[in-house]
């Protein structure tokens, strides 16, 4: 089908750009980046027409034999339903303008053909996964996801953090893909087919599989799956290594925490839905309304600037798994949409902040972090687009109207409290957990944008000499800031700002348990959340533009509480890392002093052994071989004395023999 030849094309453009751009000749050539951007382009408008083509229409599903295994056929093929056509169009939707940005952002560092490579290959495997309709073509290319993420994470490998980040990102990750195979492989021991179209052949509202498989072995897909949406989506307890993934140049973070890496975990949840029991609904939403308000807590007191939006991502990430949690399956995709758009915008804007304040400090010598917020204030008049930008996705993050952050926030929040409804105060306990973050959220980004953007640019305290040379850049950095604001408003999703139901998304994901609508929510969490929203807001900037005290010092508890991350890095380096070290240790004396002792020691008896027996070989075996030779050689000698040629000697050696017989004879 044409649709299907389009979806392929999406797919294999990225990875032609790849192909390409690693025969180009040199570490810097400046075509790689143009290849990778057009392809992009490309695979941009293709996913746009196979989103309209689908999109609330029949589902496409076409297969090919893959291989055979005795009489078990393997297919493999394309699935599109409206859950793979909305991701496809929202990854190259994203990718996009992250390409056109990069190209500017990356023109002078040396990995720049690297880097293009890299950023299509990554571009390459999050759209197959997207539209792989087999469960271990999912599992190869959610493990490309991976690859590829852990390429860009430590793309400048000369660093000791980036190092370190990439390796800390693989290794977490690694526990999610083992459990993900894990349930991969009970799936298909219980059902006999890695074919998704059949395993959820009514899609998310079909009848729950959970039902049909044995209770220990589906404890255990669920748990496994888990792990894979914890690791990927950075959900407490494997959220760690997301905040030191920063390492990558900043226009990978906007990618990795957009739309694609971080987002797959999602998208898992959404393609394995009906193997969730109730219950296990339930420890998701706790999981995920646990994990928004903890990162929330933790981006108020940071001082790194990406290292804010990371918290921020982990937060509104923990929205997207709740809102799964209580059955709000069409409300978490919404929000991973429109997360999409202003997260990517948040950290573009984070790019060019960090960008010019490093020149800032490169020209003028400068012993400071150019990531530390408590480093910059007054460049809203120096980048005022930028500024813009970032005030247009700060508010969509907090949930204000007229953005489409409000829209998909308070769709998660009011029928969280739906859900909630009557089932007693631990249920009611989530819906106060996610409304108390979404405050929390308003208090950090406020924060953010006044010590960026408000008062006097704190360099001046280290040079007062110091002249600001900075601009938003040219138009490589000024078109995706406008695109990407523009899709952070509410015009994108709905013609109204204020109904979330009116939103087009809505019709094509209908809600999975059947909430039932109550109308006092609708009413009260909208008035509720923004009132006290903007009041929080006021309060941020009246602690951080006007010098109010804070409620919590910085010498108290809770912000160290805070600061260091709820010391959950510590806790794991104490109870985790150092045990195994420890242990590492321990394997590696035993090794070298027992196991390799030992075999040492059998290897020195041999060799004693071996000694002994060349010398029984030497001087007793050959010994004796070499005695019968010479009693040999000597009976030889002596009877050659016989055979001298003398008849004399013959008739003398005759009688001898003659006259010694007689003799024998007579005696004996």
């Amino acid at each position: 089908m044409v649709t299907v030849k389009l979806a392929l094309a999406v797919v294999l453009l990225p990875l032609l750009a790849a192909v390409i751009n690693a025969c180009l000749p040199g570490k810097t050539n400046k075509a790689s980046g143009w290849v990778s951007t057009l392809t992009i382009l490309c695979s941009c408008v293709l996913s746009v027409s196979v989103f309209f083509k689908t999109w609330n229409q029949h589902d496409i599903h076409q297969q090919w034999l893959w291989f055979t295994i005795g009489d078990s056929q393997f297919h493999a093929g394309v699935l599109l339903n409206n859950l793979s056509a909305l991701m496809l169009a929202l990854v190259s939707l994203i990718a996009l303008p992250v390409h056109v940005y990069s190209t500017a952002y990356m023109k002078n560092d040396r990995g720049y053909k690297r880097y293009f490579t890299y950023l299509s290959f990554f571009c390459f495997s999050m759209l197959a996964l997207v539209l792989a309709d087999n469960v271990f073509l999912f599992y190869a290319f959610w493990e490309l996801v991976g690859f590829s993420s852990y390429l860009l994470i430590g793309f400048w490998y000369t660093k000791p953090k980036a190092i370190l980040a990439n390796k800390k990102a693989f290794i977490m990750n690694r526990i999610g893909d083992i459990g993900l195979l894990v349930a991969i492989i009970l799936l298909y021991s219980q059902y006999h087919t890695s074919d998704i179209g059949q395993l959820f052949s009514n899609g998310a509202t079909g009848a729950a599989l959970a039902a049909q498989m044995p209770g220990n072995a589906q404890w255990i897909v669920c748990i496994g799956l888990f792990l894979a949406v914890a690791a990927k989506s950075a959900q407490f307890p494997l959220h760690t290594w997301l905040p030191d993934a920063m390492e990558g140049p900043t226009s990978i973070s906007a990618l990795i925490h957009a739309a694609t890496m971080v987002a797959a975990g999602v998208f898992l949840l959404g393609r394995f839905y009906p193997v969730f029991t109730p219950t296990e609904l339930t420890i998701l939403a706790v999981i995920g309304c646990f994990t928004a308000f903890m990162a929330a807590t933790i981006a108020l007191t940071q001082n790194d600037l990406k290292r804010i939006l990371a918290y921020s991502t982990i937060s509104q990430l923990g929205y997207m798994v709740m809102a799964m949690g209580i059955g709000a399956y069409a409300s978490s995709f919404f929000h991973l949409v429109t997360h999409a758009f202003f997260k990517c915008l948040l950290f573009l804007v984070a790019g060019i902040v960090i960008h010019e304040v490093q020149h800032i400090k490169d020209e003028y010598q400068l012993d400071i972090d150019p990531q530390n917020i408590l480093y910059m204030g007054g460049l809203r008049k120096k980048i005022p687009l930028t500024f813009i930008a970032c005030v247009i996705a700060g508010l969509a993050l907090i949930g204000l109207p007229f953005t489409s952050g409000y829209l998909s926030k308070d769709s998660i929040l009011i029928q969280s409290f739906e859900w909630a409804e009557g089932k007693g105060l631990l249920h009611e306990l989530i819906p106060v957990g996610a409304l108390v973050t979404s405050w929390l959220t308003a208090f950090y980004v406020i924060r953010l944008i006044v010590k960026v953007f408000f008062g006097e640019f704190r360099l001046m305290e280290f040079d007062p000499g110091i002249k600001l040379h900075i601009s938003d850049g040219n138009w490589q950095y000024r078109m995706p800031l406008m695109l990407l604001a523009l899709c952070s408003l509410f015009p994108l999703f709905s013609y109204n700002p204020v109904l979330y139901e009116k939103a087009w998304l809505f019709n094509g994901f209908p809600l999975i348990t059947g909430l039932d609508r109550v109308n006092i929510y609708h009413t009260i969490i909208p008035v509720l959340v923004n009132l006290v929203s903007i009041l929080i807001m006021y309060w941020a900037w009246a602690v951080y533009m006007k010098k109010k005290a804070l409620p919590f010092p910085e010498t108290g508890l809770l912000f160290k509480f805070s600061y260091h991350q709820w010391y959950i890095d510590a806790l794991y380096e104490q109870i985790i890392i150092k045990p195994v070290i420890a242990l590492s240790k321990l394997a590696r004396w035993t090794d070298r002093n027992i196991i390799d002792g030992f075999i040492h020691l059998l290897a020195d008896m041999g060799i004693v052994g071996s000694k002994i027996a060349e010398w029984i070989d030497r001087y007793i075996i050959d010994g004796l071989l070499h005695l019968v030779a010479a009693i040999v050689l000597a009976i030889g000698n002596f009877a050659r004395r016989f055979q001298n040629g003398r008849v004399q000697y013959y008739l003398f050696s005759m009688i001898a023999v003659i006259l010694a017989i007689f003799i024998y004879k007579t005696l004996f």
